[in-house]
């Protein structure tokens, strides 16, 4: 399994005052020259409102987790063995 996500390299667009509010203070936070990335957001989230990353990350788990059980239990074993 590759842990390259290019989803992180793409850059913010600011298409709401969210976005727009969000891509200001990671740009200054962080002394940006360029546009702001989804992985300098991802970074800055982490440094200071780690809970919010961490909800989102066990809501992931659990729901790929719980697709996971539903997935073997809705197809016959020898599908899975080959």
């Amino acid at each position: 399994m590759e842990n390259e996500n290019p989803d992180l390299e793409k850059f913010i667009e600011t298409t709401s005052g969210l976005r727009q509010l969000v891509v200001n203070y990671i740009g200054e936070r962080l002394t940006a020259e360029e546009d702001v990335t989804v992985d300098m957001a991802v970074e800055v989230f982490a440094a200071e409102f780690p809970e919010f990353l961490m909800a989102v990350a066990e809501e992931n788990f659990l729901r790929g987790y719980e697709q996971a059980l539903t997935d073997v239990e809705n197809h016959p074993r020898k599908e899975f063995l080959g």
